[in-house]
């Protein structure tokens, strides 16, 4: 009698079992990264004054109206004069010049040095 009672379930239950429906979700997630965009604009400035310290290739100081400022010379650096000629001798303490530069105060980089005088 007991395996007739267990059959009878099992044949009971098993329909519900093959009656049991799947399912399944996918879910697809897109992300956009914004675009970025860097503009660099560089302009050039210059400072007037009278040398006081030159190292060829190293640096200049130059006193203007609001005191002496240091600028380093890199190998692009050219020294000119007025005519925009190239001056081959040092520069010396007490010379007029302008000290066209780029860059903000921290990082000037020199482009020409023309000698006024």
């Amino acid at each position: 009698m007991n395996k007739t009672i267990i059959g009878l379930i099992c044949a009971l239950v098993a329909p519900l079992a093959f009656a049991q429906t799947s399912t399944t979700t996918t879910e697809e997630t897109t992300t956009t990264k914004p675009a970025t965009t860097t503009e660099t604009t560089t302009s050039t400035t210059y400072a007037a004054g009278t040398v006081t310290t030159y190292e060829p290739g190293k640096t200049i100081v130059v006193k203007g109206d609001q005191g002496p400022v240091s600028f380093a010379l890199g190998t692009a650096a050219h020294v000119v004069n007025a005519a925009g000629k190239v001056v081959t001798a040092p520069l010396r303490a007490g010379q007029k010049v302008r000290v066209y530069y780029t860059g903000p105060t921290e990082s000037r980089t020199v482009e020409r040095v023309v000698v006024e005088d």
